[in-house]
């Protein structure tokens, strides 16, 4: 079973149940607490190996110099070839009593002619360390296991010769030496040190807790300033300016905060409008109604014309619940698509083929100038809807036997459509309310004119529904250009 795919899961679900494991502050804690812990535990640690290596080597320094004394008089004593020397016997004894540990003197044959626990006399020794230390090498070892250093010197002799003097390495000294006082004085180094680094540590936490406590506050004033907006107990944007990244937080949230204002702004207003929108031709109605009521022998012709008006503002009331309908259609996502292949040529006579009758009440030119055909992945009906809406407004706010130009291009990656008129154009402090709802630009005609003021709202939502983008320019007094550009494939 492979466990290790399964791991980062646990520890996944393991923080999720333990909220511990979630804050920040606990993060930090331990941090700091690895910092300031870790380190004094190896500095610890150092400082007791190191004064364990330094007391073996010098405690190995100094027996092994103990043994070569020893060595030249094993030498001058003759002792290999005669061990029953009672001054070089008081000697070894005293040196295994002293170090607390064993003497083997080993002559050249390789055998044991003493040994001070008297256990392998007679014997033969033959070993690694036994043998370099015939070839003139002394070694020294140390067993952390038993607690002893093992040592080699060779017993010599000096000669002189036809080239100087030579030394002859005439036997070995094998002995060892206990370490316990070493062992007793590192345990109690280390008693003491543990002590201490538990005292740091209780110190190091207190200090860290406290810092962690700092260091998370800045958070908690966020945290407490967003509350403060959530609970409605203020709007104003808020500061914590402590820390670099507190306050890339606070700017992300005034940000948010600024365009909710916006956002609820703009909702309030809109069902003002709404309100206003669908008031004003239910009033009049109402007049209209009541003055008929009000006389008894009304004239045919003043009932028709009254009908007639009222006919009009309840077709006006039901084009502002029709682009009411269609803007709240175009708010939701992208799933309301209905994405096909269209021949956009076509789609853009068919659209003013309907709408040249109303341009020619007024004698304007609608003119079609298509560079090349083009077909794109689009949704039929919204992209009418485009089209009909910036060729009627370009028609509405038009003079007088002026004209409205429709450009059709394309690339490899978008299509291009250009409706220019020879209207009122539009003052460049309109350019970004526009596409605000219920926003006209010329009030005083406007229901002359018969606008809703959603037209621009509904053009752009389905525009951005596409991915596509829309532009103006306009001079006032001489027209007017909107410029919408579309993928030729729909990009989900």
């Amino acid at each position: 079973m492979n466990t290790s795919s399964k791991t980062p899961g646990f520890f996944r679900r393991l923080t999720y149940k333990i909220p511990i494991f979630r804050s920040l502050k606990a993060y930090i804690f331990l941090l700091m607490l690895i910092i300031g812990i870790v380190p004094s535990d190896i500095m610890r640690l150092g400082i007791l190996n190191n004064y364990e290596e330094r007391a073996v080597n010098l405690r190995g320094s100094d027996v092994a110099s103990q043994y070569r004394i020893i060595a030249n008089h094993l030498v001058n004593y003759n002792y290999l070839q005669n061990p029953t020397s009672d001054v070089v016997n008081a000697e070894l004894e005293q040196m295994s009593n002293l170090y607390d540990g064993r003497v083997l003197i080993i002559n050249s044959n390789f055998r044991i002619v003493k040994d001070t626990y008297a256990m392998s006399e007679g014997k033969t020794m033959i070993s690694e360390e036994v043998i370099k230390c015939f070839r003139g090498e002394s070694t020294t070892r140390y067993d952390k296991t038993n607690g002893y250093i093992e040592m080699t010197v060779p017993i010599t002799e000096t000669v002189d010769g036809e080239n100087g003097q030579t030394s002859i390495v005439h036997g070995v000294i094998l002995a060892s030496a206990s370490t316990d006082s070493i062992a007793t004085t590192l345990d109690i180094l280390s008693r003491k040190a543990l002590i201490l680094e538990i005292v740091m540590g209780i110190i190091i936490i207190g200090i860290v807790f406290f810092f962690s406590h700092i260091l998370i506050m800045p958070f908690k004033r966020v945290t407490q300033a967003i509350s403060e907006v959530k609970d409605g107990f203020t709007d104003e944007p808020i500061s914590v300016p402590d820390y670099l990244e507190t306050e890339h937080i606070v700017d992300a949230f005034n940000q948010l905060l600024g365009r909710m204002k916006v956002i609820n702004d703009s909702r309030q207003e809109f069902v003002s409008n709404v309100s206003h929108e669908l008031k004003t031709p239910m009033t009049s109605i109402k007049v209209l109604a009541d003055s008929l009521n009000q006389q008894p022998d009304v004239p045919v012709e003043l009932y028709q014309e009254f009908m007639q008006d009222i006919t009009e503002e309840i077709e006006r009331e039901n084009k502002i619940i029709n682009d009411l309908l269609s803007l709240v259609k175009m708010d939701k996502t992208e799933g309301s698509m209905d994405i096909s292949a269209v021949d956009i040529n076509e789609l853009l006579e068919t659209t003013l083929k309907r709408l040249r009758p109303i341009a020619r009440k007024r004698d304007i030119e609608v003119v079609l100038e298509s560079l090349r055909p083009v077909t794109a992945e689009v949704d039929e009906v919204k992209i009418s809807q485009i089209f009909t809406n910036l060729v009627e407004n370009a028609i509405k706010y038009n003079k007088e036997h002026g004209w409205v130009k429709v450009l059709l291009d394309a690339d490899h990656q978008f299509f291009t459509v250009e409706v220019s008129d020879s209207g009122i154009g539009i003052p460049e402090e309109d350019y970004e309310h526009i596409y605000e709802r219920f926003y006209r630009v010329d009030k005083s005609h406007s229901r002359e004119i018969g606008g809703t003021g959603l037209g621009l709202a509904i053009t752009r939502n389905a525009i951005l529904l596409h991915r596509g983008s829309i532009k103006v320019s306009s001079v006032e007094g001489q027209g007017t250009t909107f410029t919408v550009k579309i993928p030729l494939s729909y990009i989900k």
